[in-house]
């Protein structure tokens, strides 16, 4: 497999090599092994979280406070997605910055979204699903949402019609208003190398 660090610091594209014969393809979408040889931190899974969506729903942008944190390895296995990852942490040199990736069930990519940066997606078809592979369990009361339509940020989404959006998510606050009321880590708190 091959993974490169995204121009968010800490955050990877993954590739895998897919072998093709008759029967199909094979690829292994996780090694834990080169994940930490390629990025310097340990990743241990805690849960796996599941999301089915029907084309155009937008999902996130999310995060988690630190403590506990949490890093995710999020993969599409059906449909495909416009994958958003946006560092929140405050004092990174790429504060507020986005990285836009295609992930989709027919490549196999995934992305590594370390602790503090915010992560979120379009689904391009219906019946789209991702696996969140993640380091901690969940927390009730922890979660970190922004605004996926937050003007300033203007992210991207390229949605030809107005998006499948839940309410927590479009009431959510704007990066701007988190800083203010103190929901976001530092970035020598986030677990970055």
């Amino acid at each position: 497999m091959r993974i490169e660090e995204l121009s968010l610091p800490g955050t990877y594209l993954i590739t895998p090599d897919r072998i093709p014969d008759a029967r199909g393809t094979f690829y292994e979408a996780m090694r834990s092994d080169a994940l930490e040889e390629a990025t310097g931190v340990v990743f241990r899974p805690r849960q796996i979280n599941y999301s089915v969506s029907r084309r155009h729903t937008l999902r996130g942008i999310h995060s988690v406070r630190i403590p506990p944190g949490q890093a995710k390895y999020v993969t599409c296995v059906r449909g495909a997605l416009r994958d958003v990852v946006v560092d929140l942490r405050i004092g990174s040199p790429t504060f507020g910055m986005h990285r836009v990736n295609t992930l989709d069930a027919e490549s196999g990519r995934s992305v590594y979204v370390p602790e503090g940066v915010g992560h979120g997606f379009l689904a391009l078809t219906d019946d789209a699903c991702i696996c969140y592979v993640v380091s901690t369990t969940h927390v009730p009361g922890t979660q970190i949402d922004i605004n996926p339509l937050d003007p300033e940020l203007d992210l991207p989404w390229d949605c030809p019609q107005p998006p499948l959006i839940s309410h927590k998510d479009a009431t959510a606050p704007t990066v701007a208003e988190a800083v203010r009321a103190g929901l976001l880590p530092r970035f020598d708190k986030a677990g970055t190398p």
